[in-house]
């Protein structure tokens, strides 16, 4: 099974450290975050991996070339100005009638890929998107008489949930893709959502 790795956007809340590589290419402890990301899918069985380049994309095929590895990778160029949706649909061509992971090249996290795979079978829909609670932007102080009483990260259990960024794909997601130019999370997803298509795999660790 196959890892779909969007790498293309240009990156724009990371500016300062992306005006001359992509985002996954920016180094955390001495190597990229892409590097980290397939890291978490090599370590759960899956070394196959599509990487859709865009945006200073020749940076990726290179250091692809040189990477000195048995995971197997294909850097698959899919335009600079290609949003998340045409990148997905490119990837899932090139791949294939499969189903595949895929996520995001700038996102790391502790998700168990067997657990999100089980529950994408046994929901049998079209596509699984995994649901995190956002992260507390805030801690929360409380003070009676200018005397700090209180302090503590803000409670998000009831703050809802966001799409944590790592997908289980069927082939047919291609078919709710309308466009290149067009956003997987405004475009694809709802048009799941409106079919009774999509599920989701609620991760709080």
């Amino acid at each position: 099974m196959k890892a779909i790795i969007l790498a293309g956007g240009l990156g724009t809340r990371l500016s300062e450290e992306t005006g001359d590589k992509p985002k996954p290419m920016v180094l955390l402890d001495d190597k990229p975050i892409i590097w980290h990301l397939m890291e978490i899918y090599a370590k759960q069985g899956v070394t196959d991996f599509v990487i859709a380049t865009g945006y200073l994309g020749g940076i990726i095929h290179q250091w692809v070339k040189s990477l000195k590895t048995t995971w197997n990778i294909k850097a698959l160029d899919t335009g600079d100005d290609t949003l998340t949706g045409g990148r997905i649909r490119q990837c899932l061509e090139f791949i294939g009638p499969e189903r595949s992971f895929a996520t995001y090249g700038d996102g790391l996290g502790n998700i168990n890929l067997k657990n999100l795979l089980d529950f994408h079978i046994n929901q049998g829909r079209a596509a699984t998107v995994t649901a995190v609670r956002p992260p507390a932007r805030f801690g929360l102080l409380e003070s009676s008489n200018g005397l700090v009483t209180s302090f503590t990260e803000k409670n998000q259990a009831h703050a809802g949930w966001i799409n944590g960024g790592f997908f289980v794909l069927d082939p047919e997601v291609k078919n709710y893709i309308v466009e290149d130019m067009e956003p997987f999370e405004s475009g694809a997803l709802p048009r799941m959502v409106a079919d009774a298509n999509l599920s989701s795999y609620h991760h709080s660790d």
